[in-house]
């Protein structure tokens, strides 16, 4: 029987800046409607391999293919139009807008038109909707108030919905959890499940081990830029050189 094409499959990708070498020769494949988890000490390149994937860094070789399309070196507008969003460790909203109205951008994108068959409809409408299911309440002003006044909380949960309105197919969390209280994570956590239950794929970067290892699939490990563990959490906790390289120094 023919296994189903992945998703998303990364071939030896690497990069170097300059004589650093930020991540090395990295291969991995990831199925439709997986959660993959990416941990690692910090500068072991878990940001660097989300920016190859999603065009913000060009590889000094490998590949990356999408819904079997090279997809390597593109641009990022163009790696979102394919269904790949993201959002971004360091949160970059329009500190000066509104909540809602930083939801503009990605609701006129040329992907979101495309499949709502060239009608946006009321965007207002559809930003508030998609805040609302990210934590947003709807009955207060929290959506109103300008983006650079709101909470760390808030503005994680703005990054979310501005990749929800690209209506992805993968979308890849860059330590969404940072920063966050425990009850913030806990109740953004149902939103992440939501998501795979329509269908989403999704990449995590975390350190929040605990909570990821609820609800990832599989867990892959980088050091030094390499790849030094891939499976279930509870495998990949067991190996030596994953005790030695991340939990020696991120348990201490």
């Amino acid at each position: 029987m023919n296994q189903p094409i992945p998703l998303l499959k990364v071939s030896g990708l690497t990069k170097s800046f300059g004589g650093v070498i930020a991540v090395s020769n990295v291969s991995f494949e990831l199925k439709e409607g997986e959660l993959l988890g990416i941990i690692g000490p910090n500068g072991s390149g878990k940001t660097t391999l989300v920016n190859l994937v999603t065009g913000f860094v060009k590889p000094t070789s490998g590949k990356v293919e999408y819904n079997n399309k090279d997809i390597t070196g593109w641009a990022p507008y163009k790696i979102v139009s394919m269904g790949i969003a993201r959002t971004f460790q360091m949160v970059r909203p329009f500190y000066q807008l509104p909540a809602y109205k930083n939801m503009i951008v990605p609701l006129y994108s040329p992907r979101v038109k495309k499949l709502a068959g060239g009608k946006y409809g009321d965007r207002d409408a559809v930003a508030l909707d998609l805040l609302e299911e990210v934590g947003f309440e709807r009955d207060s002003h929290v959506a109103y108030k300008v983006a650079g006044s709101l909470p760390q909380g808030y503005l994680k949960r703005l990054e979310l919905a501005k990749a929800m309105a690209l209506r992805p197919d993968l979308i890849i969390l860059d330590e969404l959890f940072s920063g966050l209280s425990l009850a913030e994570v806990a109740s953004i956590v149902p939103i992440i499940e939501k998501l795979r239950f329509q269908g989403i794929t999704i990449i995590m970067i975390e350190h929040r081990l605990k909570e990821l290892f609820r609800i990832a699939d599989r867990i892959l490990v980088l050091n030094y830029g390499e790849k030094i563990a891939d499976g279930p959490g509870e495998e990949v906790m067991e190996s030596e050189s994953v005790k030695k390289a991340y939990l020696g120094s991120e348990t201490d």
